[in-house]
């Protein structure tokens, strides 16, 4: 039987077009997808927008739009690109979208019911840029607040609050236990969540009067206010997975939803504190959600520009659509996938991107597929005789031994860069292999032993070819849709996702008489401009 995995991203603000960072995220997330589909797993994929808040509803006025027409003409570019970059989900989160509404009402009422949401007053500073109430722990050395902050003003508001502070203690005994310790990937971002919480005082504020904010979903209880961004944007990923608000056990939830929960939430660093490692939790147990069924998080880094972080005012934001438009989309895909350590920051190059593509795919994975090819091609007629893996080389064997095992610790802990490595040292193993072994020589041979080694090295490298496409498949859909089709293998599911199967990487798949199809350049080299 299949086993369920649910995967989501974080929803996306609907203030601006989609960056580098936002594409990297979802294409990290269609990897490990595809990877767990590539298993056979189960997979529920989930992304999506975030369409309310303060800056969407004072976007919109900059512009002169209603706030829902601003928003859908932004959510467009956003769908639009992942599916330019191939990102295939089975879910759509938008938070505008009725049955959201309805679901985090329901849970609003539930906790308000219940004593876990109160009323009271707050005065102090207030950032408007980050649509918050600010403390002395947000002072800098200078006992200012810093930029970060923007325009600061004195306010004095009613609002409704979140009782967070009393599942402090739960909340830092399940992060310290067996079951939650190893809850956030890299570990060291856990060891910054556990300090974190250890810190933790004060609610969390989750309201906003409709006098000063009405792009928001109203509150149940209180038509005077909506509800302000945590209890909208987080409880997206049980929403659109089926939760019942009106349930308050767990094991009593809808089977469509168990079948899904819980999930692996793939965030950036900037998120991860307070909101996906305090908030989120916390609100789930509020929920009444067992320790069992805590979400993980996998923390990924920023891509920087020359060590500098990129943002709107510096003006280097790295355009994902125009990338893909101008290199390809795979090309993207590959360099976002090897160019980064899973956890840690990167700097963005398009030097890199080309160099990346040029020197693994074009020059190696491309030559190797083109170049075995040709040789079927010319001296078999396109023909395979099937070696025996018993027959098979020692360097061969060994070599493909070591690629498995490399491929198989890397990709099941999130390390994309490490899994593409592998993949790559062999295909140059591979390539060093025909240089080695020479088949244009032995085709000219008449020696028996001769045309028996031909015969084995067309095998070893074709056979290398179709296992290189199921391995990459996750990173490079559409060119192991291509390999597959020069190699004119399973023919019968192409196009579709079950045609790669990590139940297929054995070596000595291909059959005795098998006959491959004609070589076509599937990379070609880039050649950029000169400066």
């Amino acid at each position: 039987m299949p086993k369920p995995f649910y995967i989501t991203t974080a929803i996306d603000y609907t203030n601006g077009a989609p960056h580098i960072g936002h594409a990297y995220e979802k294409v990290l997330a269609d990897v490990i997808a595809r990877y767990h589909r590539l298993k056979g797993d189960e997979v529920f994929f989930l992304t999506g927008v975030d369409q309310h808040g303060q800056k969407v509803q004072q976007s919109a006025e900059k512009v002169g739009l209603p706030p829902q027409q601003f928003v859908d003409e932004i959510t467009a570019k956003f769908i639009a690109l992942w599916e330019k970059l191939e990102v295939r989900y089975d879910g759509w989160a938008a938070t505008t979208d009725p049955l959201h509404k309805k679901c985090v009402q329901g849970i609003l009422q539930r906790l308000y019911d219940e004593e876990q949401i109160y009323k009271d007053k707050q005065e102090g500073y207030y950032s408007v840029r980050q649509e918050q109430f600010l403390t002395d722990k947000e002072r800098g050395s200078d006992g200012e607040f810093g930029p970060q902050w923007g325009e600061i003003e004195h306010r004095t508001e009613e609002n409704y609050y979140f009782r967070l502070a009393q599942h402090r203690e739960w909340l830092l005994g399940y992060l310290q236990s067996e079951r939650g310790r190893d809850c956030v990937t890299p570990h060291f971002r856990q060891v910054e969540l556990v300090n974190a919480v250890e810190k933790l005082s004060g609610d969390l504020c989750i309201s906003r009067p409709k006098s000063r904010l009405s792009w928001g979903i109203e509150l149940p209880f209180d038509r005077d206010y909506v509800n302000y961004v945590w209890f909208d944007a987080l409880t997206n990923y049980i929403s659109f997975a089926g939760y019942d608000p009106t349930i308050s056990s767990f094991i009593l939830q809808p089977s469509s939803f168990q079948n899904k929960w819980p999930a692996l939430h793939v965030i950036g660093k900037d998120i991860l504190i307070p909101a996906h490692g305090i908030y989120w939790p916390i609100m789930l147990h509020a929920l009444g959600f067992p320790d069992e069924q805590m979400p993980k998080l996998l923390v990924h880094g920023w891509w920087n520009i020359s060590g500098a972080k990129m943002s709107k005012s510096l003006g280097n934001v790295v355009d994902p659509d125009s990338l893909a438009d101008k290199y390809g989309a795979e090309a993207l895909r590959y360099y976002l996938m090897s160019d980064i350590v899973s956890g840690k920051d990167a700097d963005f190059s398009e030097e890199r991107l080309v160099e990346r593509h040029n020197s693994d795919l074009a020059n190696s994975l491309g030559n190797l597929l083109n170049r075995t090819l040709n040789m079927v091609q010319r001296y078999r007629g396109g023909g395979l005789t099937r070696v025996s893996p018993e027959r098979t080389s020692a360097d061969v064997t060994s070599g493909y031994t070591e690629l498995v095992r490399r491929f198989e610790a890397a990709l099941p802990t999130h390390e994309s860069n490490r899994a593409i490595e592998a993949v790559i040292e062999n295909v140059s193993f591979f390539n060093g292999f025909i240089d080695a072994n020479a088949p244009w020589a032995l085709a000219k041979s008449s020696a028996p032993s001769d045309q028996a080694r031909l015969t084995e090295v067309l095998y070893d490298c074709t056979e290398s070819i179709r296992i290189f496409a199921i391995l990459i498949s996750p990173v490079l859909p559409a060119a192991a849709e291509g390999i597959f089709d020069q190699l004119n293998w399973k023919m019968a599911l192409a196009g579709r996702e079950e045609r790669f199967s990590l139940g297929e990487v054995k070596w000595g798949q291909l059959p005795d008489g098998h006959v491959v199809g004609k070589p076509m350049p599937l990379f070609p080299r880039i050649e950029r401009d000169p400066a």
